[in-house]
């Protein structure tokens, strides 16, 4: 299975060069790419009840969701991103305390880790997430997702889950360009799903919502996921004194 996820990716990553719709940074191959109408997905995104009731929407700190983490600022929303490689946690940006001559460069992720606040587990417990963004390399109609392949997404999702920041029923979006829409994405117990799918040219609904995966899987979990990811250790800490 992993090899006929690595052949979607390249797949993906070619194709994007090859009709123009990528973008810097470059080279996208092993990234969530950046694509041509970034903005225009963000924006359908944006036109969506589940993003207009949301108070508090949590993103992925990659580029193509620049434009959705700016938008969140620009309409007050607060935003939780994870910091890259979830090395330094979860980052809290609150609209209401960055100048608005400021969001642009809140929104990169310098400026994120420069203006927002970064939280500790035990605040971060305490948020209640609406709506979760995530970027990706593929998805298909039934909301299968694949990532760069490295799992970032599927963990800072089960970080959330397990202490309680999001559940079940949290709607889970992702941008992408129109050629990222495939035809399968094979699917693995703790791989995250999505529920909407917006690209430049249309919104799509995944009908039936697909299942979520559980919290962390401690016994499928990296050892050196563990040993680089310090908010990890802290919340196996924190469950084995529970």
């Amino acid at each position: 299975m992993r090899s006929e996820k690595q052949a979607i990716r390249e797949r993906i990553w070619r194709l994007l060069e090859e009709r123009g719709a990528a973008r810097f940074p470059r080279p996208i191959r092993g990234r969530i790419p950046n694509f041509v109408g970034a903005e225009q997905a963000a924006e359908r995104l944006a036109s969506t009840p589940e993003w207009r009731r949301a108070r508090v929407i949590k993103v992925n700190p990659d580029s193509p969701q620049k434009p959705v983490r700016l938008l969140a600022l620009q309409q007050g929303k607060i935003l939780v991103m994870a910091s890259p490689r979830i090395r330094e946690g979860f980052i809290l940006l609150d609209p209401a305390k960055i100048p608005r001559n400021m969001y642009k460069y809140a929104a990169t992720i310098r400026g994120a880790m420069r203006l927002g606040k970064r939280l500790t587990l035990e605040e971060l417990s305490r948020i209640h997430v609406d709506l979760m963004v995530t970027g990706s390399v593929a998805v298909d109609r039934r909301g299968g997702r694949l990532g760069k392949g490295e799992g970032y997404a599927e963990l800072e999702y089960a970080i959330l889950k397990t202490i309680g920041a999001l559940t079940e029923d949290t709607p889970v979006a992702t941008t992408i360009h129109d050629l990222q829409l495939v035809d399968q994405v094979p699917r693995e117990p703790y791989d995250l799903t999505v529920d909407i799918i917006a690209t430049p040219r249309r919104l799509l609904y995944i009908r039936p919502r697909p299942p979520k995966p559980p919290g962390i899987i401690w016994e499928l979990l990296p050892e050196e996921k563990l040993a680089e990811i310090p908010i990890l250790r802290e919340l196996k800490q924190m469950l084995r004194r529970e």
